[in-house]
C-alpha cells in the first residue's frame, strides 16, 4: 500500500508495541535490513532487545518504502554531519534520489517510535524513569527546567516527559546529547521552547512518554498512528492503513 506524503508542517508518528516474546503470529523479514543493522542487531545479548532492534528498523523501512512506492531493499540510509564536530554522525536521512523525505526512530523498553516528515524531525520515546534516574538527571538541566521540577511534587512522568521533548529536539538538531542538555529550555512553557522549532507530547500509554519536535515557524500537526506488529511479517502481512490505525491528531 502506498502511504501520501505529510503535508507541509506536518508529521506522521507511527507508534510499535513491541509483544511479548512467544507471541508473535508470524515472521519478521530480516532480509530488507541491510549488513549493518543485520550485525547490530545481532550484538543485542536479550532475545527482547534483538525483536525490537530488528522490528523497529523493519518497520522503518517499511514505512518509508510505502510513502516512497518502493522497495525497502533499495533503501540506503546515512548520516548528516553532526553540527557540533562536523563528524558524520548526525541527523540520519536517506540516500534517495529527490526524496522529500525526513525521519527519525527511537525505541526503548518494548516500544518504538517512527516520525516522517517533509521538515527535519526528532522523535524520542523512553520508558517512564525511575526517581533515581529523575534524581541524577535533573541537575544537567536548564536552570529554568530546574525550577519547574523544583516547585512542583516528585513526577517522574513530567521528567520523563519533559526529557522526551529535549531528546527529541537534540535530535532534530542533528546533535542528539553532544549538546549540552542545559543548553535549551524545553519545559512546559511553549513560549519558551527554541524559536523555529514546534514541540509536541505524544501520548503513547501508561509505561511510556514520547513527544517529537520539528523544524519550522508554523504550528505543527501530527497525527499519530498505531502500528501493528502483523504488518511487519514476511508472510502475509496486515496491509498499513492510516486511516484504521489513526489514534490521535495533535497541534503544537
Amino acid at each position: 500500500m502506498t502511504l501520501p506524503i505529510p503535508p507541509q508542517s506536518s508529521a506522521d508518528l507511527w507508534i510499535l508495541r513491541q509483544p511479548p516474546l512467544g507471541s508473535c503470529t508470524g515472521e519478521l523479514d530480516l532480509t530488507e535490513l541491510d549488513a549493518a543493522e543485520r550485525s547490530r542487531a545481532g550484538t543485542c545479548r536479550r532475545e527482547a532487545g534483538r525483536l525490537l532492534y530488528s522490528s523497529a528498523h523493519v518497520a522503518l523501512r517499511r514505512l518509508l518504502s510505502a510513502y516512497l512506492d518502493t522497495d525497502p531493499r533499495s533503501l540506503r540510509m546515512g548520516r548528516e554531519a553532526c553540527p557540533c564536530c562536523d563528524e558524520p554522525h548526525g541527523r540520519p536521512v536517506l540516500e534517495y534520489p529527490d526524496t522529500p523525505l525526513h525521519f527519525s526512530l527511537s525505541h526503548s523498553n518494548g516500544m518504538a517510535l517512527i516520525g516522517i516528515s517533509t521538515v527535519p524531525l526528532g522523535v524520542d520515546v523512553e520508558k517512564v524513569p525511575a526517581p533515581k534516574t529523575v534524581d541524577v538527571c535533573t541537575p544537567a538541566l536548564h536552570p529554568d527546567e530546574q525550577r519547574e521540577l523544583a516547585t512542583g511534587p516528585a513526577d517522574v512522568v513530567g521528567f520523563g516527559q519533559l526529557w522526551t521533548r529535549k531528546e527529541a529536539y537534540l535530535k532534530g538538531l542533528g546533535t542528539g546529547l553532544g549538546r549540552p542538555l542545559a543548553a535549551d529550555y524545553l519545559g512546559a512553557d511553549p513560549a519558551l521552547r527554541p524559536d523555529g522549532w514546534e514541540v509536541v507530547d505524544v501520548p503513547c500509554g501508561p509505561q511510556h512518554v514520547a513527544a517529537a519536535a520539528l523544524r519550522g515557524t508554523e504550528r505543527a500537526r501530527v497525527r499519530v498512528h498505531w502500528l501493528a506488529m502483523e504488518s511487519l511479517y514476511k508472510e502475509n502481512p496486515v496491509p498499513l492503513d492510516p486511516g484504521r490505525s489513526l489514534l490521535a491528531e495533535l497541534v503544537a
